[in-house]
């Protein structure tokens, strides 16, 4: 027992020794210290363990400042650190930086560490720079003065500027002109073949507005991709006119015979009246004759003779009066 009390001592020595160790190298980034000197970098330990007690890693920063140490950018550590305390990319803003150096693009790193906290990609705009980029708009739908639909689909050809990166408009700015200019152009023109016969009239007159003004573009080309004929806008905007124009005609109709069968019910009315109204005369007759009969005003061989009269016109009326039964035995024989 006691010759195994020296082995387990030694045991826990060394785990010490390995936790101390651990705690030491967590503190103090010897590793990253030494890549760094070896680099050209000069940093002090003390200033990595400060970083620490920042809460700012370490390989954060000296791993960008050994990139632009060996670009020979002449970067310090003091500046990549404020950058990556005030939420920006480090790594992403040494390496544009490195880009713009090897384009010849001039670029310091106040304007680059001001275009990451912007939001903007700063590596992706020198890359762009470099290498412009292809945006394709949607298909834009214009109408020409014959009313004929023109559809359009441009491919617009932009260059970042690094100048105006920070507070520029976007690409949706790019594409919303475009399509203006395109709506503009179309619109303009007499006919639609106009615009098929020279597409590149398009082109010219969007590139002539200065479209990327106050963008964080320059337009370089805007080339035409497809133009295609839609509908007949006009023809179809003249068939819903006169559909209305009917149905507002149709109405005025309606309202016209409902006025003439109501003014014919009320002559009909009118009719009925006046015919109640010859009634109520006729009814007046007899006691008038009465009355004359009582006063001794007519006779009683006047009142024969008019009544002589009445069957009398009664009887040629019925003589001359066409006789259906008569009608119908001559359609028999």
């Amino acid at each position: 027992m006691n010759e195994l009390d020296p082995t387990i001592m030694y045991l826990v020595i060394g785990v010490i020794a390995f936790i101390v160790l651990a705690v030491f190298l967590s503190f103090f980034p010897v590793m990253l210290w030494i890549s760094a000197l070896a680099s050209g970098v000069r940093i002090s330990i003390i200033t990595l363990v400060a970083m620490r007690l920042r809460r700012v890693v370490p390989s954060r920063i000296v791993n960008p400042m050994i990139k632009a140490t060996k670009a020979g950018l002449g970067l310090s550590i003091n500046q990549l650190e404020s950058h990556f305390l005030a939420g920006g990319n480090v790594d992403r803003v040494v390496n544009a930086l490195i880009a713009a150096q090897r384009a010849n693009i001039p670029l310091e790193f106040e304007r680059a560490a001001a275009i990451d906290l912007a939001g903007r990609d700063v590596l992706q705009a020198v890359q762009m720079s470099v290498n412009p980029r292809v945006i394709e708009t949607p298909v834009v739908a214009a109408v020409a003065r014959d009313g004929i639909e023109v559809r359009v689909k441009a491919r617009v050809t932009v260059r970042a500027n690094i100048d105006r990166l920070v507070g520029g408009a976007g690409e949706e700015t790019i594409i919303a002109r475009v399509g203006e200019g395109i709506v503009t152009t179309v619109g303009s023109a007499n006919t639609h073949k106009d615009v098929l016969e020279n597409p590149d009239l398009i082109s010219r007159t969007v590139l002539g507005k200065g479209l990327d003004a106050g963008t964080a573009f320059e337009i370089l080309s805007i080339d035409i991709a497809d133009v295609d004929v839609g509908k007949n806008i006009g023809a179809q905007l003249q068939t819903e006119q006169a559909e209305a124009d009917k149905q507002i005609a149709q109405a005025k109709a309606e309202e016209r015979r409902a006025m003439a069968v109501a003014l014919e019910q009320e002559m009909k009315a009118r009719v009925v009246e006046m015919r109640a109204r010859v009634v109520e005369s006729e009814s007046q007759v007899p006691i008038a004759m009465s009355d004359a009969l009582r006063n001794g005003k007519l006779g009683v061989m006047d009142y024969m003779n008019l009544k002589n009269i009445e069957a009398d016109t009664q009887m040629r009326g019925s003589i001359g009066k066409p006789s259906d039964s008569g009608r119908g035995d001559k359609d028999g024989v």
